[in-house]
């Protein structure tokens, strides 16, 4: 071998003989796909919602600690990263939500078929912004 990344690529059939492997191309060569999108979002929608969980556990803990301290957290929230951040959360939520009923059928053994698994995945996208719309104009003529 001429190369450690040759040593890397090699590696053994089931009849005990050489081979040498694919490498995967790298992520840049990639065009996004909605195969896989949707996956990477999931998985970002779930980081955001823990985020977001602290944000919730930093608004409980001013409520029980004093008038003063919940007055910042509310300033804060109300500010415009405040909102930026409660949109985002949002967001995340309902991606989550709709993209696990997805997941939902899938494991119920819907969905697979390349036409529907195209058209679900942009359901999801698309569900997720009318449903985060919808939530915030309500939130703000609520309030």
């Amino acid at each position: 071998m001429k190369d450690v990344r040759d040593a890397l690529i090699v590696a053994r059939n089931t009849e005990g003989g050489l081979v040498r492997r694919p490498l995967s191309p790298h992520l840049q060569i990639y065009r996004p796909q909605i195969s896989w999108v949707p996956s990477i979002m999931f998985r970002f929608s779930g980081i955001a919602l823990s985020v977001g969980a602290l944000v919730l556990v930093w608004w409980l803990v001013a409520a029980a600690t004093s008038a003063d301290a919940f007055g910042q957290v509310q300033w804060f929230l109300g500010s415009v990263i405040g909102y930026i951040v409660l949109i985002g959360w949002t967001i995340a939520l309902l991606y989550h939500l709709f993209n696990g009923i997805r997941h939902l059928a899938w494991d119920a053994g819907y969905g697979f078929e390349k036409p529907t698994f195209h058209t679900t995945g942009w359901l999801v996208v698309i569900a997720t912004f009318a449903f985060t719309l919808l939530v915030w104009i309500v939130a703000l003529a609520v309030r």
